[in-house]
């Protein structure tokens, strides 16, 4: 196998998803190119564009024009979600998929037993997802142990993972984002079932030290401890099987800045994406690559 150098991985968290794309676009302008990028749920469009090397471009405004859209008549997540996905995708049809261009991953989660399935693409899927919300402060991973399977998908190394295709990269950036207690619509990826990323995984940065990677930047959303899962059992180390994970932290709760999951002012976005350069900056300052 070909050996591969840095991947940088980003993590689920909706509006939250500002920071991380503000620290993307700092490593952008610094001249930082990963050979990877990896995301996770509402990181995947900012991760998308910082992959053909334009996650500056797409900016603030990409998150400003969500909130906005939220706050239509008759909007919800899910809507909104799918839609700013088919806008913010149409500029990736033809980069993302050439050769020079870096690998990007997208991580799901696969419904792996037919009865899991009636649960989360139907009306009980609220309920479910409620339900593995008091799970996780229980930290009960029962339900997701038996049903659900984390699924990588990748523009390029088939062998780490299924291929997104212009085609299927709607239904695979929507299906990793697919968070059951707040999206009403149901995730499928040719035919089967998905659901998000966060039940198995905040942020894919593990799965590219699996990948061969040899070096991992992680963008984390909250300070603190960084746990592979929503049920914050196992941290994220700082090495793993002897590969280097760097962890870039906001300094804050983002809703001291006033984002929450789904619910963000459009002064506390610009406040987030700002944090998130200002500590890619720093990040750059400091970095010494080996």
């Amino acid at each position: 196998m070909q050996r591969k150098s840095l991947a940088i991985a980003t993590p689920v968290g909706s509006f939250k998803g500002a920071f991380a794309h503000g620290v993307l676009t700092a490593l952008e302008e610094a001249g930082i190119v990963a050979d990877a990028y990896a995301a996770a749920s509402s990181s995947v469009i900012p991760a998308s564009w910082a992959a053909i090397g334009r996650a500056k471009d797409l900016g603030i405004d990409y998150w400003l024009a969500g909130l906005a859209a939220l706050e239509q008549p008759q909007q919800n997540m899910s809507k909104v979600v799918q839609r700013g996905i088919r806008v913010f995708s149409k500029q990736l049809r033809q980069d993302l998929y050439q050769s020079h261009t870096p690998t990007l991953f997208i991580a799901t989660n696969a419904v792996i037993h037919p009865g899991a399935a009636a649960q989360t693409q139907t009306a009980l899927a609220q309920d479910l997802g409620k339900s593995l919300l008091r799970a996780s402060v229980d930290k009960d991973r029962s339900w997701v142990d038996t049903n659900l399977r984390f699924t990588l998908f990748s523009t390029h190394h088939l062998e780490v993972g299924h291929r997104i295709t212009p085609n299927n990269y709607p239904a695979v950036a929507y299906a990793s984002s697919r968070i059951m207690h707040a999206w009403e619509i149901p995730a499928w990826i040719d035919g089967k079932p998905y659901v998000d990323a966060a039940y198995t995984c905040l942020c894919p940065v593990l799965a590219m030290v699996a990948a061969g990677y040899q070096e991992t930047i992680a963008i984390a959303n909250e300070p603190g401890t960084m746990y592979r899962d929503m049920f914050h059992i196992d941290p994220i180390p700082s090495h793993s099987h002897g590969v280097p994970i760097q962890i870039i932290r906001p300094d804050v709760h983002l809703k001291q800045l006033g984002v929450d999951f789904t619910k963000a002012t459009p002064d506390g976005l610009l406040a987030v994406y700002r944090h998130g350069r200002d500590k890619g900056a720093e990040f750059v300052s400091k970095w010494n690559r080996h």
